[in-house]
């Protein structure tokens, strides 16, 4: 199989490259994929928000998309009908593929729902290995539910995060602080009305010869711990009046709430990115989700590919922090909407449409997916996942 453009849109990038929306399922599009150099082994970033196993039709109306209220006459968005092992399979092949398209430092994120989440997470440490799992992301997806169930209400899903090697690209990613932030995490005011708080000068290890482990203006660290700094940046420190002693001569550093306010707060593992009240197709992500997730994960330039394209938002998210990108999907619907979002972005920059071309060539899927990999596989065929 191989690639066959159909349409071109946008504008020429300064480096040639363009990008790429497949209409196609996505196995097929992979393995095409998987035999050009350009791709294979060089994509940074993966983004996949596959079906959830829902055993669910979803629709697309002119009037109204969602996930839940739909019309008789809309029309088939994409079918989430494949269950329990099956599914499992289905996402493994897929998986398989992807963990050879992306590059040494490159990263894949996984979105799937509370369902089926820890299951994905098995087939995540089979294929890339426990060693690689660096995250597991909890979404806040939408406002509180009241609906009648006998059990909590569910407002978040999961984002599996995992590198391919130790070496990936990380981009610190920090987020805004509210004035509610201040107050809570710098409760102390010093002389000059700074807000300020306290942090221990001391970390968990003992340090037995090296100068963390020594004397400072008579003091050992407690037991079982070594001082963060030699001594000669403690009395740095002290000196600026970085340090506050307690009434019981304990030391700690103090920083200040203007100092962390320019850079903000360190992202947690717990993202408030509630999806898009009246969406352009079901299911479809939050573009402030996807622009955060690539900038942290990728740099200018870098490939980002997303083979359940669905509305476009991971490319919409890409074209606007300057990556280049590729999108799959086999829906009509989820295709048509791609182009339109993607065609009014300002100066998009050059995309092109493509179909896959059937030819006589052996499948590469089986191959690799027969590699070594040291956690890898191949699941018997079974009935349920119980």
């Amino acid at each position: 199989m191989s690639l066959r453009r159909v349409k071109s849109f946008g504008q020429d990038r300064l480096d040639n490259w363009r990008n790429m929306l497949i209409s196609e399922d996505n196995l097929k599009a992979l393995r095409a994929l998987i035999q050009e150099p350009n791709v294979k082994g060089k994509v940074r970033l993966i983004y996949i928000d596959p079906p959830f196993a829902t055993n669910q039709e979803f629709k697309h109306g002119g009037l109204r998309t969602s996930t839940v209220s739909y019309s008789p006459e809309d029309e088939m968005a994409y079918n989430d009908r494949l269950v329990g092992a099956e599914y499992i399979e289905f996402l493994r092949e897929r998986i398989v593929l992807l963990r050879e398209i992306l590059s040494d430092d490159g990263s894949i994120y996984v979105h799937i729902d509370w369902k089926m989440g820890h299951y994905v997470k098995v087939l995540m440490d089979e294929i890339f290995g426990q060693e690689r799992f660096v995250n597991d992301i909890t979404r806040i997806k939408c406002n509180p539910k009241n609906f009648e169930r006998k059990g909590y209400g569910n407002i978040k899903d999961i984002v599996l995060f995992y590198s391919k090697t130790n070496q990936y690209v990380w981009n610190e990613p920090r987020e805004e602080m509210t004035e509610e932030d201040i107050r809570r995490l710098f409760p102390k005011v010093d002389e000059k009305g700074r807000r300020y708080t306290t942090t221990p000068l001391h970390a968990p290890g003992e340090t037995k010869n090296g100068p963390t482990g020594k004397l400072w203006k008579g003091l050992k660290p407690p037991k079982g711990r070594h001082w963060r700094y030699p001594p000669d940046e403690l009395d740095r420190l002290n000196a600026q009046c970085l340090i506050e002693w307690s009434s019981t001569g304990n030391p700690r550093k103090k920083i200040y709430a203007d100092e962390v306010l320019a850079k903000g707060k360190k992202r947690q593992d717990i993202w408030e990115f509630k999806d898009p009240p009246y969406p352009t197709y079901p299911t479809e992500k939050n573009l402030e989700m996807l622009e955060m997730l690539i900038e942290a994960s990728s740099n200018p330039d870098d490939l980002v590919l997303d083979c359940f394209a669905g509305s476009g938002t991971t490319l919409v998210a890409a074209e606007a922090t300057r990556r280049r990108w590729i999108g799959i999907d086999d829906s009509k619907v989820a295709i048509e909407v791609c182009q339109k979002r993607l065609n009014s972005v300002s100066n998009i920059s050059a995309f092109d449409l493509y179909l896959l071309k059937e030819e006589k060539e052996k499948s590469l899927v089986e191959s690799i997916s027969e590699k070594n990999y040291r956690y890898h596989k191949k699941p018997r065929k079974a009935k349920s996942l119980g």
